[in-house]
């Protein structure tokens, strides 16, 4: 019996309008967090659909997600409306953004207007003022430290079984230095941290974009998103739409006064951000896969892993780690593809 459940069920049906509320189920997702879809009349108008938020306490703590979606709600920020919550027991009613991912709806006639929108969105969240009651945790140097390390414990070590040499570990270890090191140098504004196609809900017959999945913001590097988005774990897009959308967003960015960086500069930030996102999402999709049994996430670590080997190319400080990537770590990964 899910006695989680149960209870988010007696909790929701105590709220204004939805005393015959039943529960079904939308999704869970790369965390411990689950959704479920209720039809509610909170306004005594027709009923609509609201999504209700089980994040189990020890586990998830709703605190962020409640202080970052009342701060960019009031900015502006199309976050989903928060309608009733109960911290304690790790519940919250939300406004209803429905099922179309962004991912499913882009094409190439569509993708340079919905990525539009997706970068004015960035944009404005970029210039918000931090939440009074949770001053986002800053993006420092452990926690880049922390996310790199996944690529070695749970993609090579665990995924691929590899058994590195400690000239191995050493060249790990100066590759993740270098682009730690070149994160720490950016300029910081608020970051989403997970701002991609899966976390983007298209509303309104392409109109809007609906935007979830960001109470694990942080202050961080102003290109921390928008290598998420137009380097997408889970779509490839030309370079030359990628190019273009940098340099849309450096120019946008840089007239809200973010950051004073030339072209160059901007996309070498983008280049070494893209590596310390994409080593952290590989090293992810593997462990979400052995650890918590989600072996869909194995099909989208070769594209990631890609996004490497051509980023690490276009570095001259990083061959030794573009060439060992390629004869060591691609030829594994290509038997799982075929």
């Amino acid at each position: 019996m899910d006695s989680r459940l149960t209870a988010l069920t007696d909790w929701v049906r105590q709220q204004p309008g939805f005393t015959q509320a039943h529960p079904e189920t939308v999704s869970g997702d790369a965390s411990f967090r689950r959704y479920f879809r209720v039809l509610g009349q909170p306004d005594a108008g027709a009923p609509r659909p609201f999504i209700v938020m089980d994040a189990p306490p020890g586990k998830e703590d709703v605190g962020p997600f409640v202080a970052i979606a009342r701060q960019w709600h009031a900015e502006g920020i199309h976050v989903p409306a928060i309608h009733a919550e109960n911290r304690e027991q790790g519940f919250l009613l939300l406004e209803d953004f429905g099922d179309e991912l962004l991912l499913d709806h882009l094409n190439d006639d569509n993708v340079d207007h919905l990525y539009g929108l997706a970068l004015g969105a960035l944009s404005h969240i970029q210039a918000t003022a931090e939440p009074a009651d949770y001053p986002l945790p800053p993006y420092d140097a452990a926690l880049l430290d922390r996310e790199m390390a996944l690529f070695r414990d749970w993609l090579l070590e665990q995924h691929l079984a590899l058994e590195l040499t400690d000239q191995e570990h050493c060249l790990l270890d100066t590759t993740f230095a270098l682009l730690k090191e070149a994160a720490l140098a950016q300029p910081e504004v608020p970051v989403h941290r997970d701002y991609h196609s899966r976390n983007l809900l298209v509303l309104g017959d392409n109109a809007d974009l609906g935007i979830i999945d960001f109470q694990d913001a942080v202050r961080g590097p102003v290109t921390y998103d928008l290598v998420s988005l137009v380097k997408d774990c889970y779509i490839r897009w030309p370079e030359e739409k990628i190019d273009r959308w940098v340099e849309d967003f450096r120019q946008m960015t840089r007239n809200a006064g973010l950051h004073q960086a030339d072209r160059d500069t901007f996309r070498q930030w983008v280049e070494l951000m893209g590596m310390q996102r994409h080593l952290k999402a590989s090293g992810i999709f593997a462990r979400l896969a052995i650890r918590d049994g989600k072996r869909r996430y194995l099909d989208d670590i070769p594209r990631t892993v890609n996004y490497l080997l051509e980023a690490s190319h276009r570095q001259p400080a990083l061959r030794h780690f573009h060439e060992w990537l390629a004869t060591r770590v691609i030829p594994l990964l290509e038997p799982q593809v075929a």
